[in-house]
């Protein structure tokens, strides 16, 4: 198959995934088969109905590189400047749940105290929301690398591998505002042991479980008990 020419600057992926299938003479179905997701998140992400997935948190851009013969970096580069031009996601009807649920999870004295500065600019704390989920998106992140125990995982749960598959991608792409009660209940609950941020310099540190929840249920875990992860400015 002839390589795709480097982009000289980025397209919206959809163009560029249409563009390359006509050229391979590929079908929509074979990439979604190779990216192993359903051939429907596929026809969005090509149809601009679904926002392509940052480049940290999903696999399916090295797989679909490999497979269309794009240029190593040409999905990521399209990716990232087709998210920073896309406007902000819309408000979802759960997202005061969410954030009253990820803030039960703080030290009590610091979720109090962000409660009240909240009242006066809620900047800070979407913020600080969105690291304390970054660090959990990290960490189920790991689990699209171990595609045997996601098998395994999705056995045990009686869901198909591409389902589940599907629901961590779904997941990794979620913000405070958009994070469903039920990727909370799968996803974050299980994976928080406790979170405190200091303040004055902006510290955050998580401590993670070492269970996983039975959904994502593999044959390690993802940390050691008491494992903490710590930052300044960056999760």
């Amino acid at each position: 198959m002839k390589p795709a020419s480097q982009l000289k600057k980025p397209v919206k992926v959809g163009e560029l995934l249409k563009d390359r299938l006509e050229e391979t003479e590929r079908t929509v179905d074979a990439l979604a088969e190779v990216a192993e997701v359903p051939v429907e998140y596929m026809t969005q992400l090509m149809n601009g109905k679904r926002r392509p997935p940052l480049p940290s948190r999903t696999d399916i851009y090295e797989k679909v590189t490999r497979f269309l013969g794009l240029g190593r970096n040409d999905l990521a580069m399209c990716a990232t400047a087709e998210r920073a031009n896309s406007t902000k996601d819309v408000v979802g009807p759960d997202a005061e749940e969410i954030r009253t649920r990820i803030l039960a999870l703080c030290e009590p004295e610091t979720a109090a105290q962000l409660e009240r500065r909240a009242k006066r600019d809620d900047t800070e704390m979407k913020d600080i929301l969105q690291r304390v989920l970054g660090v959990i998106q990290g960490s189920v992140r790991r689990t699209l690398d171990d595609p045997i125990g996601l098998r395994i995982s999705a056995a045990q749960s009686g869901l198909g591998f591409v389902l589940l598959r599907m629901r961590v991608l779904d997941f990794l792409d979620s913000t405070p505002d958009t994070l469903s009660p039920e990727n909370y209940v799968n996803f974050v609950k299980p994976r928080i042991s406790m979170w405190d941020v200091d303040l004055a310099t902006g510290v955050l540190r998580v401590v993670l479980t070492p269970h996983e929840p039975p959904e994502q249920n593999r044959r390690r875990p993802l940390s050691r008990a008491g494992r903490a992860r710590s930052a300044g400015g960056r999760d």
